[in-house]
């Protein structure tokens, strides 16, 4: 919805809620959004772990391939994006640490407007590492990106990590400041999340499952 990418398109997004909203409707198109999911970063070992995250990281890098022909991005900047992108495909792991404060500062050269990252499952590569054994090394090193990406990073408008594991605002955040921990319990948010009891009786009447009314 706030992403520029979609600006053309209001009719993706017409028959919802957030249409509706004034303050919403305001920001519709105009605020940038770089998104990635670790869902796929499993490993028996530290090294699988990586391969996943660096396929993550392409994946993120090639949804903003539309910076390679900015008029407002320098030669240089062009450049930089097309490197890292190449080595994410090449799997070098060196570029993993500040691939995403890069991307967030050519994206804001391009915009004009600090971006959004939405990091979903950003807690399972966390988990294989304490399953089988690498937890020291591993959160050695996302300790280090989280750092580089989501506190050091000046480009960067806010942040939403999603995962099923609480946030922990000690070890691989203890270097983050401003944390806002919303759990399933939390009252925050709880309308904008999830269902109501009136919508998930109108989604069983739409399939023709009816039975909860004898209940």
């Amino acid at each position: 919805f706030l992403d520029p990418h979609y600006a053309e398109h209001p009719e993706y997004f017409e028959d919802l809620k957030v249409w509706q909203d004034p303050l919403c409707r305001m920001r519709f198109g105009q605020i940038p959004v770089i998104s990635v999911s670790f869902g796929s970063c499993k490993g028996i070992d530290y090294a699988h772990s990586i391969r996943g995250m660096l396929n993550s990281l392409k994946a993120m890098y090639s949804s903003q391939d539309d910076l390679l022909t900015s008029e407002r991005l320098e030669e240089d900047d062009r450049n930089e994006f097309k490197e890292i992108r190449e080595a994410l495909f090449r799997g070098e792991e060196t570029v993993v640490e500040n691939s995403i404060p890069i991307l967030c500062r050519l994206v804001y050269k391009h915009y004009g407007v600090k971006p959004v990252i939405l990091l979903d499952e950003y807690d399972t590569p966390m988990q294989e590492a304490y399953v089988y054994g690498y937890w020291k090394e591993f959160t050695s090193f996302i300790r280090s990106m989280f750092n580089s990406a989501f506190k050091t990073n000046p480009y960067l408008e806010r942040a939403v990590m999603t995962g099923i594991t609480r946030v922990s605002k000690e070890s691989v955040f203890s270097d983050l400041n401003n944390l806002n921990v919303v759990t399933t319990t939390s009252e925050e948010y709880e309308t904008c999340f999830g269902f109501t009891e009136q919508e998930v009786f109108a989604s069983l009447d739409t399939f023709g499952v009816n039975e909860y009314k004898n209940q």
